[in-house]
């Protein structure tokens, strides 16, 4: 059965209305998008900042009255009445299939493949990632994944302790006890990315008692040598004392999430604790790397 879809460009003061106003007209769901390519980070905790220039879309069952629809918000919403409102009929789709079909098998480095659960792994003998898309962050289509997982693809992982912080679905966690970490801890303040890194690494056959997962500020677990934290820039940076005291003297820091432009900044933060190696960039991406004094 086909949907209709209502999209309009909004400002970012004018959003949350417009969503408001869509769910009461009768809205099956209602999406907001980046407009115009503009990157935005949670910087503060319970905030939600949104684009500048807002894509709302609306999506309506094929019957609704979509004409009554568009004249009633540019009644009663004023900042509505010039823009212009499209209306379109979207088919159905099965969009667990279409997600199937996204999600293929991927090389990171030379020993990593992460693979979707349904697929059979094209390289048997390397380090194979079985993951499926679901709740958090971290397939590894992302280039700063890409570069922590390539990271640890090239570094000498087996006997050593690795912490990810902050690990969404747990990717880099995994890929951390299958090259051979003895102990391995996974730490997220979502509580959906700690069942979804438990149910990954149930997917990946991994122990509990070697990749442990872990809320913010839990203790007793011992200092790193490597710390992993592909997050944002701006956490990085309130997380500094944080994340250093998790890591042993001589030990590796990894940071990603984090824009080219913002490079200076936070390698500036972490410099009281590590000594800071040249960055890896990837597209507008950077990975950031200090050993800790």
């Amino acid at each position: 059965m086909p949907w209709q879809q209502l999209t309009l460009n909004v400002e970012e003061n004018d959003a949350a209305l417009i969503e408001e106003y869509l769910n009461e007209c009768g809205a099956v769901s209602v999406t907001l998008m980046d407009a115009e390519d503009q990157p935005v980070f949670q910087v503060d905790l319970d905030t939600t900042p949104i684009w500048n220039n807002t894509q709302v879309q609306g999506l309506f069952a094929h019957d609704a009255p979509m004409d009554i629809i568009v004249a009633s918000l540019r009644e009663n919403l004023p900042c509505t009445k010039d823009l212009p409102i499209d209306v379109e009929e979207i088919k159905d789709t099965e969009w667990e299939r279409v997600c199937m079909q996204d999600f293929v098998p991927m090389q990171f480095g030379q020993n990593i493949w992460i693979c979707p659960s349904w697929e059979t792994p094209p390289e048997p003998e390397a380090i194979n990632i079985m993951l499926d898309p679901g709740l958090a962050f971290g397939t590894g289509t992302h280039p700063t994944t890409a570069l922590c997982l390539e990271w640890l693809d090239q570094e000498a992982i087996a006997g050593k302790t690795v912490i990810d912080y902050g690990c969404g679905s747990g990717v880099l966690a995994i890929a951390a006890a299958l090259l051979g970490a003895k102990e391995v801890i996974a730490i997220d303040n979502d509580p959906q990315a700690i069942t979804a890194t438990e149910s990954n690494r149930a997917l990946n056959g991994i122990e509990e008692e070697k990749l442990k997962v872990y809320l913010p500020g839990v203790e007793g677990h011992p200092q790193a040598d490597i710390v992993v934290a592909n997050i944002l820039a701006g956490p990085l940076e309130e997380l500094t004392p944080i994340i250093a005291a998790l890591i042993k003297p001589g030990g590796k820091l990894i940071l990603s999430g984090v824009l080219s432009q913002q490079t200076q900044s936070l390698m500036n933060s972490y410099d009281e604790y590590f000594t800071m190696l040249e960055p890896a960039l990837r597209e507008e991406w950077v990975r950031v790397e200090g050993v800790r004094r």
